[in-house]
């Protein structure tokens, strides 16, 4: 089969899914926007794209412009594909977050387009009204939002099926559309993420070598933001390092912006929290790395005593399931993408996100207590090895829906 993936950033979440399908015979190809300089897998042709251009537009209906933007970026390199190459592929699998796909059924007809469902935005029970701190609840913010959705939407609609990697983020799109996706995660490799007694985590500036049984809390994040709870997080460190005088806190996520509104007045919400609770947290026991190598970051999972993981109603984290994977002891926040994945006493400790107190205290009687709570370490282990492994059983399945070209029949 001719078989073309398109995300913007690819490889991303079809990192394992490209590769495999090649080994099975077929021909794979990857669209992607110009710049992309990730290393990939598979042939790759690019779609020429201004990002300094998209990033000057602005207002309320942008996300929708950019999309449509997109969209025709990539329909006309397909078109070109077909006039100048013949190139017609069997299955489209592409990303509808970025609008790629908007155009692709008008240059290849014939083909099973699939849709890649990772979030559907929405005003009410989400990310976008969760967090009563930072929350725009006005009705422009909220057509804002609202306007989000339309380039999503039509996706879904004139795809002929399509994959979410959780029930819970399948769960955000319209029942008319729900109908059309599978749950398939990404799958991760637990033959690599496991535990290491002879792992080592080596922080230069600080003269420390980390090792298991180390008193190491760690938190992970590709940006430090309060999507992913770093305000709670930071505020939460005071009591703990109070109460554990030998622990060590380690940071992995840069100071930009993902998800979510901006600091105010040109700051990171790293400089604003750490301002915040200035003289009160002992900075020479924290230690911010910004984003490392994966190796690094594995180190990481298998030498921490607890991890803590936040997270508004949104997109889970894969950092998640691989602190699974790795066996570390989990506190996590008590929010719907996480309950999918952990259960409270049985493979975590869950914390109701906002409370401070609480999370300080669970912080801490972690680190205090690791014989007490290491089943729950185990417990995570074997939850990532039976649902989430990637070999045994992600990654079949997404073979079977991609080469099947959606259908479940």
């Amino acid at each position: 089969m001719r078989i073309l993936l398109v995300h913007q950033n690819f490889p991303a979440q079809f990192l394992r899914l490209a590769p495999a399908l090649r080994a099975r015979g077929h021909e794979v190809l990857a669209l992607t926007g110009e710049g992309n300089q990730r290393p990939s897998p598979v042939r790759v042709v690019q779609y020429p794209w201004d990002m300094a251009a998209e990033a000057r537009v602005k207002g309320p209906t942008a996300t929708y412009q950019k999309a449509v933007a997109r969209g025709m970026a990539t329909a006309r390199v397909a078109a070109a594909l077909r006039g100048r190459h013949g190139y017609v592929p069997d299955v489209i699998l592409g990303h509808s977050g970025w609008g790629e796909t908007l155009y692709l059924r008008e240059v290849w007809p014939e083909a099973r387009q699939l849709a890649y469902a990772e979030f559907m935005y929405g005003t009410r029970g989400l990310d976008t009204d969760f967090d009563p701190e930072f929350r725009q609840d006005t009705l422009e913010a909220r057509m804002t939002t609202l306007t989000r959705r339309a380039h999503m939407t039509q996706a879904l609609v004139d795809c002929d099926a399509a994959v979410a990697p959780t029930r819970w983020q399948a769960s955000t799109f319209p029942p008319g559309l729900r109908d059309k996706i599978s749950v398939i995660h990404d799958g991760l490799d637990t033959a690599r993420v496991c535990p290491d007694p002879a792992a080592r985590l080596e922080i230069p500036e600080a003269g420390l070598v980390l090792r298991p049984g180390d008193e190491v809390l760690s938190y992970v994040s590709r940006s430090l933001e309060p999507y992913r709870g770093i305000h709670v997080f930071l505020r939460a460190l005071p009591e703990v390092l109070a109460a554990r005088p030998k622990a060590r806190v380690v940071i992995i996520g840069d100071e930009g912006q993902s998800y979510g509104t901006r600091p105010p007045c040109g700051t990171s919400w790293k400089q604003r929290l750490l301002a915040e609770v200035d003289g009160r947290l002992d900075l020479s026991r924290v230690h911010f790395l910004g984003r490392v190598p994966y190796p690094r970051f594995l180190a990481l999972l298998q030498v921490t005593r607890v991890h803590a993981y936040l997270t508004y109603p949104f997109v889970l984290s894969w950092s998640l399931i691989e602190a699974m994977a790795a066996g570390a002891v989990i506190v996590a926040s008590r929010t719907p993408p996480v309950e999918e994945v952990l259960v409270d006493g049985t493979t975590a400790r869950l914390v109701e996100f906002f409370d401070v107190s609480g999370w300080s205290a669970a912080l801490t009687s972690a680190l205090a207590e690791p014989g007490g709570h290491a089943h729950l370490g185990r417990a995570a282990r074997a939850e990532a090895v039976a649902g989430y492994d990637l070999e045994r059983i992600c990654l079949p399945q997404l073979l079977r829906f991609v080469e099947a070209g959606g259908s479940t029949a």
